[in-house]
């Protein structure tokens, strides 16, 4: 299960919608990788992918390895990454597996014509055959009460 504030899951919605048509990408900051994650963060990543960011996100190793430095030093951990889906599903794709990691939590945005959409949290097996679909719990922000 992974947990997230309303407000963040706007700002993911955001960049998505800043991006369409290609993919958009960032990490998801927190705490709990290895229990129910709490995401207190996100950082959008640039998709360096070059000319098939309509279809593929990749991020920067070195990108990366600048987060996972940040994430420590702030006593939070780098739980995953979120990136769009330009006129596609939410959910993860073929060339996604292949390259996602059993430890992360991987959130994919639907962007249909433009206009975020569905939404969901997956995290591939241990044995890297398949994405899982995980709970995905929206919080409220402080102080604020669903009707």
């Amino acid at each position: 299960m992974i947990t997230i504030d309303l407000r963040l899951l706007e700002e993911i919605r955001d960049h998505g919608r800043e991006a369409y048509p290609e993919e958009c990408c960032g990490a998801l900051l927190g705490t709990g990788r290895d229990g129910p994650a709490l995401v207190t963060r996100v950082e959008r990543m640039r998709n360096s992918r070059g000319e098939e960011r309509r279809r593929r996100y990749t991020i920067d190793p070195l990108e990366y390895v600048q987060i996972e430095r940040q994430a420590d030093e702030e006593g939070i951990e780098v739980l995953g990454f979120y990136h769009s889906h330009p006129d596609h599903p939410a959910r993860p794709s073929e060339y996604d597996r292949e390259r996602a990691f059993p430890f992360f939590h991987y959130v994919v945005l639907g962007v249909a014509a433009g206009q975020p959409g569905d939404v969901g949290s997956f995290v591939l097996s241990e044995d890297r055959g398949v994405f899982e679909r995980e709970e995905l719990s929206i919080e409220a922000p402080e102080g604020v009460t669903h009707a």
